[in-house]
This record gives structure tokens, C-alpha cells and sequence, in this order.
């Protein structure tokens, strides 16, 4: 969804300063992350180490012309010591605010407002990345799915991760995560969740709160408007909390121990290599295999069951997904490629905004060692957007970050090739491209590679082929 600069101004109350007329797609608050100059709205955020309103000059050369602005940054602006000539200023709109960071949590809110969707937000001490994720693989072919990239989870993550909702969007998921008391307030309005998850408590950032208690109940206050509440009910401490915060919430408190509770688990049952778990909810049985034994999967499969549960996914769809749960890559991976070639290995998602995040981070590991920047991707799944205009904004995002080469896997992306004007291969699926790389027909050398593709097109063969094998 696009707003004018107009709009913007008005919803976060900003004195306007420039009269260019500019639509907006895009919210940037790290000036290394430019994507698309002419579509962006840049917030000069202040941190303890840093002021964003250092860094517009350098994005003005670059083709940004919106910034959000606090009062002090912009009495710079006017004094001139930002080095920006009269000229300059003329085609730029500078929306001063109070508050920066106030002002893209306020627009974000103001988004979240335009969709009467489902909305799952998920908070908790561990797990809210895993859970995401794989009710992200469980839910996806049903529904067009927005949601946090990666773990952008804090008081600059949500407003951005909520800002990608679109026309499109059938079901948001959502993290939230806190380090201090207060901070879950401005979440929670941004997020407005209407069904929550609580993952676990921990003692990870204790250190800013007066008790274990005091952190769930703050946690707990994301939850104030869902209309139902997932957590694990044999915790003890937890449902205490949750009985103190009187949340106004339906809730399922799954329990292996209480069959009672609306989703009980009857039976886990540990194997080599998988978990068989039984349950029962409203009346009915039901079992999955969970392919991990660790119990922290476990709790995390038990979380996602609720949600779909909930969401009224078919028990043997439920069964059917929950085998084939992949394990969740926390962070791109790294590795050495042959033909001295570096590959960055990301099948973690596929969709615009982690393409755009892997696309900032090969462009980072590039400047430095002189290799020519290629991308291997496929076709990008269940977006709701059309081709041609998907692969149009794949194309730009793939210059902006200085791509040299592309090799597209899949039907569609091959059938936008004119979309791009850099050296090209496309593929029809992944075996047709490693049989050319095994003729010999495709070449990779002195590389950098990013290999960003869909779980379907099963990419790990194609890291495996380019991944020089180090004998032990």
C-alpha cells in the first residue's frame, strides 16, 4: 500500500517543510538498507551511539528526498550543517516531529488500523522466531501470509514489519519482544493482535525488570484485545499470570497433564529421530509426528497446533504439514563455495522483504573481497501479487544492491526474463539447473552467491553441488 507524503504528514501530526509531491512505499531507518530512493521515507532515529540525521546528505546523493526529522536535527538543516546547498533543499520534504521513533510507531498503528484480518502476535522468552516460522509453513497454502522478517521484534522491528501488511494479506504473525518495563504498550498498539501466543518465560533480559513475574505481566499486556490467548497450562507460574492479568480472552491452555483443559495432549512418545504426539480437542483424537525429539520443539509444535487449531486448519492437513516442519536457520549461513566462489546460503523465507535483507547483506560481504555478485532464485510463492509486478520490484531490489548476474529456478520467474537486464539464466526447476552445472553448460567462479529459494525447490541439493567438501 502506497501513501502520499501528504497523508503521512497529517497522520503523524508532522510540521511539513518542502512541497514535493512524493508517494511512499517504503520505511527505512538504516541508511545502509536503501532499496528503492524515490518510494522511501527515511526516519532519522537517535540512539545512545548515533543520530540518524547524520546520514541524509549521503542518502540525498543517493535519491532519497523524505525524511522524517526531529526539531534539533532539523535546526542542523537550517543552519546549514548538514552541507546541503539551497538547491538541494528545495526538492526535499523534511517532516519534522517530536520524536522520530514515536512518529513511525504512530504511522505503523495507523496501517494496522486499515485490516480486519487475523492477527497473531507472539511474545514470550524463546521460540517466538521457531513458532512464526512454522505456523508460517502450516498455514501458508491456505492463506497469503505477511510477517516479522527474520526476528524484527523491537520498538523499531514491529513498526516495520507491520508496515508490509497489504491489500494481499489474509493472515499477519507477528513477534514482539521487550527488554524493559513499558515497552509492550507501544507493541501492543501497533501489532493489535487478535490472537496471542505466549511462547515461555525466561530469564533472558532480566536485568531490567524487578521480578520473573513482573516481565510476564508486562509481556502478557500485548495480549489486552485478542480474542483468545495460547499458552502452555501446566506451567504453573504462567497461568498464574494469566489469571492475575484478567485478559478478557478465550483461552487454550494445552496441558499433558489435565484433560480438562480444551486441547490435551494424551500421549508424547520420543523416537530416534521424530516425536509421536497424541491430542484431543473438542472431543475429537488426533495424532502427528513431530520430526524433532528435543523438547523445546515439542513445546513449540504444541504452540502451533493451538494456533491452527484455532484457525480451523483440518486435523489431517494439520498431521500432513506437521511432518514435514523444516528446522528454522536462525541466521544466513556462510560458507565456502568452489571455484573460489562464497555461497550465502538463505531458504530460511522467500518473500520481498527477506530477499531485500539477504540482497543488504551479500551487498555488505561483497565490498570487501571483489567478487562478482550473483543471485540463484525461484520462483517467490503465495504473495498475492502478480508476476510481472513482483519480479519488476525483484529486478529493482536486485540493482539497487548491485547484482551482476541472476539465475532464476521456476516457471514464473522465467517467464519475467525481460524483467531483467543484467546477465541471466532461468531454469525450469532445480534439477534442470544442476544438470547444467554438472555439464558444465552453467559456470560459477569467483562468486559471491546468494541461493534464496522456496522450501519446494528443494535449494539444499543445489548447496550441497557448490559447496567445496572439506575432507576431515
Amino acid at each position: 500500500m502506497s501513501y502520499t507524503i501528504e497523508t503521512i504528514a497529517e497522520r503523524i501530526n508532522a510540521r511539513r517543510v518542502g512541497d514535493t509531491p512524493a508517494t511512499i512505499d517504503w520505511l527505512l531507518t538504516d541508511s545502509r538498507s536503501l532499496s528503492f530512493p524515490e518510494e522511501t521515507l527515511f526516519f532519522a532515529l537517535t540512539t545512545k551511539r548515533n543520530d540518524g540525521a547524520r546520514y541524509i546528505p549521503d542518502l540525498y546523493s543517493r535519491g532519497v528526498r523524505n525524511f522524517v526529522v526531529s526539531k534539533e536535527a532539523y535546526k542542523w538543516v537550517e543552519s546549514g550543517q548538514l552541507a546541503m546547498s539551497n538547491s538541494d533543499m528545495l526538492a526535499v520534504n523534511f517532516l519534522v516531529v517530536a520524536n522520530p521513533l514515536k512518529a513511525l510507531q504512530k504511522l505503523a498503528e495507523q496501517h494496522r488500523e486499515q485490516f480486519q484480518i487475523p492477527v497473531i502476535g507472539i511474545t514470550g522468552s524463546n521460540g517466538k522466531t521457531i513458532v512464526k516460522e512454522w505456523l508460517h509453513q502450516l498455514l501458508s497454502p491456505e492463506r497469503v501470509i505477511v510477517r516479522s522478517p527474520r526476528s524484527y521484534n523491537s520498538q523499531i522491528g514491529v513498526p516495520l514489519s507491520v508496515w508490509q501488511m497489504n491489500e494481499q494479506s489474509e493472515l499477519a504473525i507477528f513477534e514482539a519482544g521487550i527488554s524493559e518495563m513499558g515497552e509492550m504498550r507501544a507493541l501492543q498498539n501497533i501489532i493489535k493482535p487478535t490472537i496471542g501466543i505466549l511462547t515461555n518465560i525466561g530469564g533472558a533480559h532480566q536485568e531490567n525488570f524487578f521480578s520473573l513475574q513482573e516481565k510476564c505481566m508486562e509481556k502478557l499486556s500485548l495480549f489486552k484485545n485478542c480474542d483468545v490467548v495460547i499458552y502452555n497450562g501446566d506451567d504453573e507460574f504462567i497461568s498464574n499470570c494469566v489469571a492475575k492479568s484478567m485478559l478478557s480472552a478465550r483461552e487454550i491452555a494445552w496441558s499433558r497433564k489435565d484433560m480438562e483443559r480444551p486441547l490435551f495432549i494424551s500421549k508424547v512418545e520420543k523416537k530416534e529421530d521424530c516425536t509421536v504426539i497424541s491430542y484431543r480437542y473438542l472431543e475429537m483424537d488426533n495424532t502427528f509426528i513431530l520430526p524433532f525429539i528435543d523438547d523445546a520443539s515439542i513445546e513449540n509444535s504444541l504452540n502451533c497446533l493451538a494456533a491452527c487449531l484455532y484457525l480451523m486448519l483440518p486435523a489431517e492437513k494439520i498431521t500432513e504439514r506437521m511432518a514435514t516442519l523444516e528446522p528454522v536457520a536462525m541466521r544466513l549461513e556462510v560458507k565456502e563455495g568452489k571455484n573460489g566462489c562464497l555461497l550465502i546460503n538463505d531458504s530460511y523465507n522467500s518473500d520481498l522483504a527477506s530477499l531485500d535483507i539477504a540482497l543488504d547483506f551479500l551487498y555488505r560481504r561483497s565490498q570487501s573481497n571483489g567478487l562478482k555478485r550473483t543471485l540463484i532464485l525461484s520462483d517467490i510463492l503465495e504473495t498475492g501479487q502478480n508476476a510481472p509486478t513482483l519480479y519488476r520490484k525483484v529486478s529493482q531490489l536486485a540493482g539497487s544492491r548491485g547484482i551482476e548476474r541472476i539465475i532464476g529456478v521456476g516457471s514464473e520467474i522465467s517467464s519475467c526474463a525481460a524483467r531483467f537486464d543484467i546477465e541471466k539464466a532461468f531454469y525450469p526447476n532445480t534439477e534442470a539447473l544442476l544438470r547444467a552445472i554438472s555439464r558444465g553448460e552453467l559456470r560459477l567462479d569467483n562468486e559471491i552467491i546468494l541461493i534464496k529459494g522456496a522450501r519446494q525447490f528443494g535449494f539444499d541439493a543445489l548447496t550441497e553441488e557448490l559447496e567445496k567438501k572439506v575432507h576431515e
